[in-house]
């Protein structure tokens, strides 16, 4: 095997369609459990803006199942992946799990595509996930455009939400930014946020109000209630990378792959696509990336100097 890709969202659907095109052979290890599985339109991507995501994943697969030497196994998972020094160039044997595991428990391959994008946790609001993908959001560039200069709530509990907020604020007038009671909001970025005409509410979160995915207000502990339409969360990110436990590569501050521009990583023979080495981004960027890392590869295994 040529390839095993990691991950069947766009960055690794993407990269799987460009092998498939240099006549790699490749297996795609889908678990089939996408981060944007409750986002009911996705945005940005050029030709299918507002495309649900699910219809994205089910275009991709019917292209892939026309280049022969490309497979996905579905609902399947990576346990783990060793390396090896085999003579005939195989570098990683990829160990698996799930529906595919029954007939394909290893996989031993020249080079592997890590592009299993993010675990992620909602901060901890009574009924978040009733709203979240529906009326809460968690990437401005993804969906700000349809709640333009609608009342918006940002809520999270992590030392960037002044920056988001900064951010929300070029598609809005009306914020207002819930930190839950962690104290992340100092006071100097609540006066430059006042100054902009955005309020820092610092009180604990007792209840999202709204229905049918449609938010209406943030209850407050006390009983006081901000009316919104709309708004965006700040989850926490990190990297689904467990399988990766006996591999010695190198990774930044946030846990996430570091590689070159090129999605190269220091363990030869390793590269990474879309989240896990970049950490949460639009769905078109992540298949730029995972296009890129797809000819990369190809050039590396012919030994081609890449111009990448």
């Amino acid at each position: 095997m040529d390839v095993v890709v990691i991950g069947g969202g766009p960055a690794g659907l993407s990269a799987a369609l460009n092998l498939g095109r240099a006549r790699a052979s490749v297996i795609v290890v889908d678990a089939g459990r996408p981060r944007n599985a409750a986002t009911l339109r996705s945005h940005g991507f050029l030709t299918r803006d507002g495309i649900p995501p699910i219809e994205l994943r089910k275009l991709a697969h019917l292209e892939l199942a026309g280049y022969p030497d490309v497979r996905v196994l579905d609902r399947t998972t990576v346990t783990e992946v060793r390396a090896t020094d085999a003579a005939d160039g195989i570098r990683f044997e990829i160990f698996l799990a799930g529906r595919s595991a029954k007939t394909t428990p290893l996989v031993r391959t020249r080079t592997v595509i890590v592009a299993t994008g993010l675990h992620e946790t909602l901060p901890d609001v009574p009924g978040i996930r009733s709203f979240y993908g529906m009326s809460l959001f968690s990437c401005a560039a993804c969906d700000a455009w349809e709640l333009q200069g609608q009342r918006l709530a940002l809520i999270g509990e992590t030392p960037d939400l002044a920056e988001r907020a900064r951010l929300i604020a070029r598609w809005s007038e009306h914020l207002t930014v819930f930190t839950n009671a962690a104290p992340v909001v100092d006071a100097a970025d609540e006066a430059e946020l006042a100054a902009r005409g955005i309020a820092v509410e610092r009180r604990p979160i007792a209840d999202l109000a709204g229905e049918r995915g449609a938010i209406r207000a943030v209850v407050l502990d006390g009983g006081d209630r901000v009316e919104v339409d709309g708004g965006f969360v700040r989850p926490d990110w990190e990297p689904a990378l467990d399988f990766l436990t006996g591999i010695d590569v190198d990774r930044d501050a946030d846990g996430h792959l570091v590689t070159d521009r090129s999605g190269r990583t220091s363990a030869a023979g390793l590269y990474s696509a879309g989240d896990a080495a970049s950490g949460a981004q639009q769905l078109i960027v992540a298949a730029g990336q995972g296009a890129r890392v797809a000819a990369v590869l190809v050039h590396d295994l012919v030994g081609v100097t890449t111009a990448h």
